[in-house]
């Protein structure tokens, strides 16, 4: 069943959790800021100068510290590029970074995590090792999915603001967004969520593989923020989660340099 005049299943948005209110969304202005705190802190002045050395945010050339593969996943309707900072802060700390190879988070999810599946394979008999999975929103929900399904490539989880407890625990525009995207899809555009991704089976099964426990030998940690005005910050509590509280926006959670420390801390944890 769907909720009234949206394409959004009902057992996504669970007892306990509602959506932000419409004005929640004007908490996402700070990404301006956060993206300037980025800018003006030490973290980004170092990966300035790295940049204009010609470093590549990615997995390329150059001498690094050992670091451990991170794979890094957009959030719906995002792509690497948004990632990009993050990725950059990451090779500065010595982790070899990669991209997810999605363009755009708008198809279906399975159709997206088997694609993800296909990638972490490439990257762990390249590296010779398990990766870490970063996820940022609806990322972070295809990297725990991955986890429960194949630990042997995946070594720990970082999720950024991903309401995995209650994934339609979302914004009205972002429900309107999905809803449009179904519509599409309907009218015969290709590589779009169709109707099963966000209200049938393909929509259960994600959330329910969701809920099933993480293997003891896979890190998770989860970053959230109470300033979230996409999600409700509570369903990113996962309760197999290690939580970290950042003060960010949900968009700005990518370039916020205190969430950029969060994620690297955790990666760097989830090695020791």
């Amino acid at each position: 069943m769907l909720v009234t005049g949206f394409a959004v299943a009902d057992f996504l948005l669970p007892e306990g959790f509602v959506p932000p209110g419409r004005g929640a969304v004007l908490r996402e202005a700070s990404l301006v800021t956060e993206a300037g705190r980025l800018a003006w802190s030490g973290l980004g002045a170092r990966v300035g100068r790295r940049i204009g050395r010609g470093h590549s945010p990615y997995a390329g050339r150059g001498v690094l510290r050992d670091g451990d593969p991170v794979v890094l996943v957009p959030g719906f309707m995002a792509g690497d590029a948004s990632l990009i900072p993050l990725a950059r802060a990451l090779r500065e700390r010595g982790h070899r970074t990669y991209r997810s190879r999605i363009h755009a988070n708008v198809g279906c999810t399975a159709a997206a995590a088997a694609q993800l599946e296909s990638r972490l394979e490439s990257v762990v008999a390249r590296r010779g090792r398990r990766v870490t999975v970063v996820g940022h929103s609806l990322g972070g929900l295809l990297a725990r999915g991955l986890a429960v399904r194949r630990p042997d490539l995946v070594s720990g989880i970082v999720t950024l603001g991903s309401p995995m407890l209650a994934p339609g625990a979302h914004h009205v525009a972002l429900t309107r967004s999905l809803d449009a995207l179904v519509r599409l899809s309907r009218a015969g555009v290709p590589g779009l969520m169709a109707l099963e991704c966000v209200a049938g089976d393909c929509a259960r099964t994600s959330f329910d593989e969701s809920r099933l426990p993480i293997p003891p030998d896979v890190s998770f940690t989860a970053v959230y923020s109470r300033r979230d005005g996409i999600v409700d910050w509570r369903a990113c509590l996962d309760p197999l989660a290690t939580a970290v509280e950042v003060r960010s926006s949900h968009l700005g959670m990518v370039v916020d340099p205190a969430a950029i420390r969060a994620v690297a801390d955790a990666v760097a944890a989830g090695r020791a």
